[in-house]
């Protein structure tokens, strides 16, 4: 379901940044950071799948692994957040 909701975002997203009037480097840390968090949750869901096909009773570890996969989207989510935030901010004053 999460990646659904992402992949919807990166319908929306990706063709933003090629609209948008800015240099090629900014074009691709756009798209990239929007690539990054589908990326990652795939690898949160590859991990989630194989932590619970192993077992389903509970264990620190598993939930240790659980917790990291669903950090790392978390934490490339906040790196989407920070880059397509700071272009915004900086095509609102002109700066590009």
């Amino acid at each position: 379901m999460a990646f659904r909701i992402e992949l919807t975002d990166a319908v929306i997203l990706i063709p933003t940044a090629l609209i948008f009037s800015v240099s090629p480097i900014v074009r691709i840390m756009l798209v990239g950071s929007v690539f990054l968090v589908l990326i990652v949750e795939l690898l949160n869901t590859g991990i989630e799948t194989v932590v619970n096909r192993i077992s389903t009773e509970q264990h620190y570890l598993s939930g240790m692994a659980k917790d990291a996969a669903s950090a790392a989207v978390f934490v490339a989510s906040l790196n989407l957040v920070f880059v397509w935030g700071t272009v915004l901010f900086n095509l609102i004053l002109n700066n590009y």
